[in-house]
């Protein structure tokens, strides 16, 4: 079992469960700034079109995005 993840099938596998913790992880982060935030971030992205929100959501994925990276890289 040990030699499946040293194949092209096994790193395939593996991009596609490291993905899958990385959408759970932004999923996870998301709501929690909804739940933070005094305000209803949807309502501001989608109805509002709060640029200030967009920038600062962005930002936060950006910054998942490196830590995630980091982790898994490790």
């Amino acid at each position: 079992m040990g030699q499946f993840w040293e194949t092209q099938q096994g790193h395939m596998v593996a991009s596609v469960v490291y993905a899958l913790i990385g959408v759970a992880i932004f999923m996870v982060a998301f709501i929690l700034m909804e739940k933070v935030a005094p305000f209803s971030l949807r309502k501001e992205l989608a109805e509002d079109d709060n640029l200030a929100v967009g920038v600062v959501l962005g930002s936060i994925v950006i910054g998942l995005s490196i830590i995630i990276a980091s982790a898994i890289g490790a």
